[in-house]
């Protein structure tokens, strides 16, 4: 991963946090550029090189309108077989991961007895934490520059009876692969743990579920999972997903097509969803 994308997604960020900030005045590209240094000729190409899209196309594929489209028919989704549409782009995400629970043990004990490798490295959507233990990946976080340490810290506290070690080379693999989507049918799927409650795991494998370019409420994992009462603690789960990204908590929104909130920032959930269609 090239150092270019925290220097791409820095500028996005900000082109992004003023795009829905100012959408109502629907900002020029002049606009739009001269706050992050750059001519509108320059912003162009760097957006389109990192998100696929142009800034115009990119705000179009997460206008209410568009997320509600992504809502259509939400509930069967989660019902699906993962055969169906394989050849597809939106089935990309199944064929690239394998996941396991780890044992109950594991979380109950807060991690004790667990060793976790992990290391900081470039991503699309600013610095990634990429956290591994023996049986595979179990957590990604996201941090901005100069938030390493905060992000670190909180995901520390998931399992403060751990043992850490910071071993970049270790993890450097696992970032490479998670984001480059041209990879995500190639090879052995990426093997990811996971480490919670018998519900909070129950949840995170719904959530797998969701194609690219599609979305769920918390009321349709809910009912997937048969507790269809149980939105609101749905929804603190989805809140609690340890391995963002991989384990697309991001597609999860608002049953009017609101993009709510999202634990590592609401502008980088937008930043996700958006690139993710600029990839179907």
């Amino acid at each position: 991963m090239e150092h270019s994308n925290l220097d791409d997604y820095e500028k996005v960020r900000q082109v992004l946090s003023h795009l829905y900030d100012n959408w109502r005045d629907q900002p020029s590209l002049e606009e739009l550029a001269a706050p992050v240094g750059m001519t509108p000729d320059q912003l162009q190409r760097v957006f389109t090189r990192w998100a696929g899209l142009t800034p115009k196309a990119f705000l179009q594929a997460l206008t209410l309108d568009h997320a509600r489209a992504m809502l259509k028919d939400s509930a069967s989704i989660l019902d699906a077989s993962l055969e169906l549409g394989l050849s597809g782009p939106g089935r990309l995400h199944d064929l690239f991961v394998a996941h396991e629970g780890m044992s109950p043990g594991a979380y109950k004990s807060k991690g004790q007895g667990l060793t976790m490798s992990y290391g900081f490295h470039p991503s699309p959507f600013g610095l990634a934490l990429v956290m591994i233990t023996p049986l595979g990946l179990c957590g990604l976080a996201f941090a901005d520059l100069g938030g390493e340490q905060s992000a670190l810290a909180d995901m520390m506290r998931r399992w403060p009876n751990a043992h850490y070690v910071e071993d970049s080379a270790q993890t450097a693999p696992f970032a490479a692969r998670i984001f480059a989507a041209d990879k995500w049918r190639d090879g052995t799927p990426i093997r990811i743990t996971f480490i919670g409650s018998d519900f909070e795991i129950r949840v995170w494998q719904s959530l797998l579920k969701i194609p690219v370019g599609r979305a769920v409420t918390y009321g349709d994992i809910a009912a997937s999972i048969e507790k269809p009462k149980a939105a609101r603690a749905v929804g603190a789960a989805v809140g609690r997903n340890p391995i963002s990204f991989v384990v697309p908590c991001h597609r999860v929104i608002g049953k009017s097509g609101d993009i709510t909130g999202y634990h590592w920032g609401l502008t980088r959930k937008r930043a996700i969803l958006g690139w993710e269609q600029g990839r179907l």
